[in-house]
């Protein structure tokens, strides 16, 4: 997604104005073109959050086995059990309807209540009254009965059965389900084509609210049931920590060593120091770690074998956690950094090269310009310009991280969650990962076209 442009001598600041606002303006439409897809994805996968349940209500009642005269339809769970958990991940409604309510534009059901008509048992209706037509519902939360009265496919009155209040004025909705609409909800929910059992109509009653990513709620995870947004926090620091020492270590050793490679090109430095890096780049990071693992952990004993502090960190004293922070974070940060070295050496020995053959420097150096000023007053600066196009990734130091060497090395970071948010199923954190990294990335773009147009004026983005 970076801007292509060119080189002219009256760059204008309106049009580098409007570049960047397009590009800002563009952010929310991918992002939720992004989230959408991605959520579309997992509510057909196999294995979601009612999968997973289901499978543990069936061992639970192979294990303990079925009470007798329960109304069990699946799994182990009742019908209305299953509804629940539905009504719980948005499963009831249409995708788009159940994004609207993840991105926080779709009001959510909550409280939700139901009563089913024709029930005669019901004490609370009366003998006066018709069961066909009356409804008693109690609502969730609340404790209070409801009577609901019908006339055809319409629920016409809604009031409480001790006060003869209407409902609706304490904010509460009401929803008229038909036999059909229940059968259509179990066909759903069932891919056989067995017979449809029979419902009798029904209302339900809840309230409404809007709580999604735009108010701030991320959800909570179906495995912890902790909220997403504390999940995430508490993963930040440690990617923000490797993440900046990974960036330090890299920009401090490959921008003098791709200024060394190109003054000693050809030479016994360059092409050793080439062997050596693309060995690194071509050793996958999680299998370096599986290997420093096995030798300077298990077998020498000169690195612990998982985690980033040690069991009893919190007995130890100001100066010896860092000291075991530190021996903790040496062989995952080499796996870090080893496969950053190629790219932004080479692309530093190459772009100054380029820089050295130019006419401007060649004509410096013949008007009296030593050739170290030369280098590092004309050349460098330009050779930065592609560089600096990488600088804006940096943000997404605080989401950082590879799932992989995390997962090696055991180490509770924004990787990892995410790792085991997929493995799990856990989708409200595999949507609220996947929205931070997202918007982060596209952040980052735009940063890099400001960064590059800051280091070079005479860049005109179109």
């Amino acid at each position: 997604m970076h801007a292509s442009y060119s080189l002219l001598e009256d760059g204008s600041d309106n049009l580098v104005k409007s570049y960047f606002l397009r590009r800002l303006l563009l952010i929310p439409p991918t992002l939720i073109g992004i989230t959408l897809l991605v959520f579309t994805i997992t509510r057909f996968v196999p294995g979601g959050p009612l999968d997973r349940m289901l499978q543990e209500a069936s061992r639970g009642a192979d294990q303990g086995g079925k009470p007798a005269g329960s109304n069990q339809s699946q799994g182990g769970l009742s019908e209305e059990q299953l509804e629940e958990l539905e009504e719980q991940f948005g499963l009831d409604k249409p995708v788009l309807i159940a994004y609207g309510q993840w991105l926080g534009i779709a009001a959510r059901e909550v409280q939700i209540s139901k009563g089913e008509y024709g029930d005669r048992g019901d004490e609370m209706i009366g003998s006066e009254i018709d069961p066909a037509s009356t409804a008693i519902v109690v609502l969730r939360g609340d404790g209070r009965a409801v009577r609901a009265t019908r006339k055809n496919d319409a629920v016409v009155t809604a009031v409480f059965v001790d006060t003869g209040k209407p409902v609706a004025n304490e904010g509460w909705k009401i929803r008229y389900e038909t036999e059909k609409d229940r059968q259509d909800r179990y066909q759903r929910r069932n891919s056989s084509k067995d017979k449809l059992p029979k419902y009798s109509p029904r209302v339900a009653i809840y309230q409404t609210r809007f709580s999604g990513l735009l108010q701030g709620d991320l959800g909570r995870s179906t495995v912890y049931n902790d909220p997403v947004h504390e999940m995430i926090l508490a993963r930040m620091p440690i990617a923000a920590y490797f993440g900046l020492l990974t960036a330090f270590i890299t920009y401090a050793i490959c921008l003098p060593l791709g200024v060394l490679k190109a003054l000693k090109h050809r030479t016994f430095i360059d092409t050793s120091s080439s062997v050596l890096i693309f060995l690194g780049y071509s050793i996958p990071g999680f299998a370096l770690g599986a290997i420093l693992l096995v030798h300077l952990g298990a077998r020498m004993n000169l690195f612990p074998l998982f985690g980033l502090t040690s069991p009893n960190f919190e007995q130890l004293g100001p100066w010896a956690q860092v000291k075991d922070v530190a021996h903790h974070t040496v062989l995952p940060l080499i796996c870090y950094v080893i496969g950053e070295f190629a790219m932004l050496t080479m692309l530093t020995k190459n772009s100054l090269m380029d820089n050295l053959a130019a006419d401007y420097v060649r004509t410096a150096v013949a008007k009296g310009v030593s050739f170290p000023r030369a280098v590092f007053g004309h050349a460098f600066r330009n050779s930065m310009i592609p560089i600096a196009t990488s600088l804006g990734g940096l943000v997404a130091i605080f989401i950082g991280g590879s799932m992989l060497v995390e997962t090696v090395f055991d180490i509770q970071g924004f990787g990892l969650l995410q790792y085991q948010s997929v493995i799990a199923r856990d989708v409200p954190v595999i949507m609220g990962t996947l929205t931070i990294a997202a918007f982060l990335m596209l952040i980052g773009h735009v940063i890099s076209d400001l960064i590059v147009a800051m280091v070079d004026p005479r860049i005109k983005f179109e």
